[in-house]
């Protein structure tokens, strides 16, 4: 049977198979489209973890070569609690491989469930299975795509995965101990990047396991399209938003949907592992864009291109906004005290005795103290003593993520609850995007530590007092 599909969108194309028993398709590759040594390889994009403040284990092996990604400054805020580490880090840059490792759809096989096992015992073909019945499966073999790169994104830290992912808590935390069971797929998706310009990405639902294989068992999602192909989704599901109007000063959150195994868009199901499919939407494709937001369920991963990296801040601007801010002079109204935002070298530890602290409700912004409490309405309620506005209590951390950051403005603006400082359109784009969380909910979270926002905006304009000299 030839499959055929809509390129755009990522499904089989007539070109990429063959029929059963025919000989070998030709691959076509290109000289100088690999990597010659010493040459700077090409960046494709980086991915960023929202609210990267999990505790990651041990990872031993060593980072790839052609997977590379800048470590981060400050625990809770750009990198990992337990520091980046290999695979395991909040951000990873995906560059252009020294060898193609890409793939595409070759041939289709219809075959009886009991002899699955041994169609795919060939661990170097990489292959699809859908088991439609007890009876009844089909395979979908892949051959070598020499024009894509190929990159893994999971939870499991076996070798094909470039970029191993863990959850992370609403409150910012991260999932421990026994009880606290993963829902983050151990090979959850995969992002194809075409080796030529404009090197575009695509992501696809599902990762090829250490057979390269990809199973999907009898109750999840399948279908085939009317085209007589096949196509899935995963347990959990991989859902994708890119921004409307791009990632910069005037973007607005987009529409959350779900991508397919083979990276046709639907809209969202009833709730996460529905075996019901959303719809088709046919408008719409998988490539990802700068800003695109990729939810793991259980983990959320930014999409920052090369070109808009460049229009993001660079750490060297966020290091001359704090201490032009210090340079200010702000001081507590009341004690009269001088703040100062403590430098990202020192770690987010406890806070300074100059940090500055916010009341989140006002904006207010005080040098610590002790009073002013309202237990009976819960341990972080305070009483603002400049307008008398009751509300949580806490210290301002700059935002040290420049990723995350739409613009290069000025820290005037705090998260409610968590008191991470950014630019006023940093805040209000996060506050008004909701992510997505467990089956069917979604909430707006801190980009910087993944704590639900609150209040009626979700974040707060600070209020500083100058020096009274």
């Amino acid at each position: 049977m030839v499959l055929e599909g809509n390129p755009e969108v990522g499904s089989p194309r007539t070109s990429d198979l063959r029929h059963p028993g025919s000989q070998g398709s030709c691959v076509l590759s290109s000289p100088g489209e690999d990597a010659q040594p010493g040459e700077e390889p090409i960046k494709y994009g980086e991915l960023i973890v929202l609210g990267c403040c999990e505790e990651g284990g041990e990872e031993t092996e060593a980072q790839r070569g052609e997977v590379t990604g800048p470590r981060a400054h400050s625990c809770y805020n750009g990198c990992l609690a337990s520091g980046d580490k290999g695979r395991r880090r909040s951000r990873l840059a995906l560059s252009r491989r020294p060898h193609a490792n890409g793939v595409k759809p070759d041939v289709m096989h219809h075959i009886s469930t009991p002899l699955i096992s041994k169609a795919l015992s060939n661990r170097g073909q990489h292959s699809i299975s859908y088991t439609l019945s007890r009876s009844h499966s089909v395979i979908v073999e892949y051959t070598h795509d020499s024009d894509t790169d190929m990159f893994q994104i999971g939870r499991s830290t076996e070798n094909m995965i470039d970029f191993v992912v863990t959850d992370t808590s609403p409150g910012g935390g991260a999932a421990e101990g026994p009880s606290a069971q993963s829902t983050i797929s151990r090979y959850a998706c995969r992002i194809l990047c075409d080796r030529r310009p404009p090197y575009t990405a695509r992501i696809y639902a599902a990762g090829f396991d250490a057979s390269s294989n990809i199973f999907l068992g009898e109750r999840a999602a399948k279908w085939r399209t009317p085209d007589g192909l096949m196509d899935g989704l995963t347990t959990n599901g991989v859902l994708v938003m890119h921004p409307a109007g791009g990632f910069s000063e005037d973007s607005a959150p987009g529409v959350w949907r779900e991508i397919s195994v083979c990276g046709n868009v639907y809209t969202l199901r009833d709730s996460r592992s529905a075996q019901q499919r959303g719809k088709l939407v046919e408008n719409e494709s998988n490539v990802l864009q700068d800003g695109s937001l990729i939810d793991l369920c259980g983990a959320t991963l930014l999409w920052r291109t090369p070109a808009g990296l460049l229009r993001a801040p660079t750490l060297k601007q966020l290091e001359a906004q704090r201490q032009e801010a210090n340079a200010a002079r702000p001081q507590c109204p009341v004690g009269l005290s001088t703040l100062a935002f403590p430098s990202p070298a020192r770690g987010r530890t406890a806070p300074d005795k100059q940090q500055p602290w916010v009341y989140v409700r006002c904006g207010h912004v005080h040098g610590y103290h002790g009073w002013g409490c309202r237990r009976e309405r819960g341990p972080q309620e305070r009483e603002c003593p400049l307008c008398r506005l009751v509300g949580p209590y806490v210290p301002l951390w700059l935002g040290q993520e420049a990723g995350l950051c739409l613009d290069p403005g000025p820290p005037s603006h705090a998260f409610a609850p968590c008191g991470h400082v950014c630019s006023e359109k940093t805040a209000r784009y996060w506050a008004q995007t909701p992510l997505p969380h467990g089956t069917h909910a979604f909430h707006a979270a801190c980009p910087f530590c993944g704590a639900w926002l609150t209040g009626e905006h979700g974040c707060v304009r600070l209020i500083f007092q100058g020096p009274l000299d």
